[in-house]
């Protein structure tokens, strides 16, 4: 009876141990995901068109491929109310490609790429822009899709020159030897004239300063909203 007083004692004890204390339990902060407003994105729509006006002149005579062309906007670009582009923008870009006008054959040509625009609060973008039209400049034409601006042909204008020295040294000749002095001094004048129309180069691309350049956007540029003017109330 002893032992079995002792073994239910010790039992008690241990059940005693191992029986698990209250503890208040402990307070938890359950943290949502945070959740950011959403913004209407801006986008400049691919295609759209901006007329530029010319910093400083561009010639095939003297420009250089990687030279900078600077220009500005003439009219503010305006979508939904809200002016995306307004008048006053810089738009900064490089010529990539110039060619002078040869003397048999070829016309002067002159590429250029539109790359940033920088608004008047200092926002800048980047964008892929060429030109489209070229309304400022004479006797120019575009050429291909990536907006060369080419100068027109000069055919007539040295048929022109031949004519006119023919015509010049049919007069020289009449004077000097009569009818058969006249048609030898055509003949040479007109020798004279298609050496010089051969011998001259055919003119250069020029754009003068403040020439309107029209420029089309190649792809969808996107707009940080807060960094534009507000809505047209």
């Amino acid at each position: 009876m002893h032992t079995i007083a002792i073994v239910l004692l010790l039992s008690s004890l241990v059940l005693a141990q191992a029986s698990p204390a209250a503890h208040p339990s402990s307070a938890t902060t359950s943290s949502s995901p945070v959740t950011s407003a959403s913004t209407n994105e801006l986008i400049i729509p691919a295609g759209t068109k901006v007329p530029l006006a010319l910093k400083h002149a561009v010639s095939t005579k003297s420009a250089r491929e990687g030279d900078s062309v600077y220009a500005e906007t003439t009219f503010p670009v305006v979508l939904d109310n809200r002016v995306l582009i307004p008048a006053g923008t810089y738009v900064q870009g490089r010529i990539t490609h110039v060619q002078r006008a040869g003397r048999i054959k070829g016309r002067a040509e002159v590429l250029m790429h539109f790359t940033t625009l920088i608004y008047p609060s200092g926002y800048t973008v980047l964008l892929p822009g060429a030109v489209e039209n070229v309304p400022g400049a004479e006797k120019t034409s575009i050429k291909g899709e990536e907006g060369t601006i080419r100068q027109d042909r000069q055919t007539g204008q040295k048929v022109g020159t031949v004519a006119q020295s023919a015509g010049t040294g049919a007069v020289i000749g009449g004077l000097s030897g009569g009818g058969k002095g006249a048609a030898i001094g055509a003949a040479a004048g007109g020798v004279v004239g298609t050496a010089i129309a051969l011998l001259s180069r055919g003119n250069d691309v020029k754009l003068d300063a403040g020439t309107t350049v029209e420029m089309v956007f190649q792809r969808a540029v996107p707009l940080d909203p807060n960094r534009i003017p507000p809505p047209v109330r």
